[in-house]
């Protein structure tokens, strides 16, 4: 069985591409075989694996927006985990598939045509862009699970209601068995009672999950895409890497007791 997690978070800076890279890699660690689908037109989430988007001639928007076969696009990375990379041209999807009939199941439907043709990966996290259009929509529509990145101050978790009335549209309309899985605390100081404060409001205010251990703030995070590869591979031992990867055991442990 593949679980699909969706990586959402419509404000930027809240460690998202971070996340999705990081517990990919963590996960393919542990022996599953994991995709990361790049949703962002930045393509972070690429140049931080070690690939220069301006370098590829297809990518994830050929996917969606032409029906090109994932498996043409996939790109395996140094880090044990396969990409569905991005490029800028992701920018032009939105308004490409605003028009299209069931332009919300395009991304389920490219997952499920990748398995029909026989590759089947155990986790498919999607990093989805900073923002709640056609494109966010169509992950949720494709995804079993949500997790939410926060930075642990209050100015970070005033989108989260937003993100919420999405997930609650998605599963009226779309996609009924949609769970949110939880909040992951990101950029986090342990030290500050502000940001302990602001975790325990988040929990109570939204009746959500947190999922341990938070992610602690440190430098090591932003060094590690200029090598293209995550931090579980430029700084195994860093506390930034262990909590990945207690993160991800966490994950697995909640997918196997579906």
């Amino acid at each position: 069985m593949t679980t699909t997690l969706a990586v959402a978070n419509q404000k930027g800076g809240v460690a998202k591409t971070t996340t999705v890279a990081s517990l990919g890699a963590a996960l393919a660690e542990l022996g599953h075989r994991v995709l990361l689908v790049d949703l962002d037109p930045q393509a972070c989430l690429t140049f931080s694996l070690g690939i220069d988007p301006e370098d590829l001639e297809l990518s994830v928007h050929h996917v969606l927006t032409k029906g090109l076969a994932p498996g043409e696009v996939i790109i395996e990375t140094d880090d044990g985990v396969d990409l569905l990379p991005a490029t800028i041209e992701l920018a032009r999807a939105e308004a490409d598939l605003l028009t299209r009939t069931g332009r919300e199941h395009v991304i389920k439907g490219a997952l499920e045509d990748l398995a029909e043709s026989g590759v089947v990966y155990d986790w498919v996290l999607l990093d989805c862009p900073p923002s709640l259009g056609v494109l966010t929509v169509a992950a949720l529509t494709a995804a079993e699970g949500v997790l939410v990145p926060l930075q642990c101050e209050t100015l970070s978790h005033r989108g989260v209601g937003q993100l919420l009335d999405t997930v609650h549209d998605v599963r009226r309309f779309t996609n009924r068995g949609l769970v949110v899985w939880g909040v992951l605390p990101t950029l986090y100081d342990g030290r500050t009672n502000h940001a302990r404060t602001v975790l325990e409001n988040i929990s109570e205010a939204y009746d959500l999950d947190v999922i341990e251990p938070p992610i602690p703030k440190t430098i090591k995070f932003a060094e590690a895409p200029a090598t293209g590869r995550s931090i579980l591979a430029t700084n195994r031992r860093s506390k930034g890497a262990l909590a990945y990867r207690e993160v991800a055991e966490n994950l697995v442990r909640r997918a196997d007791a579906k």
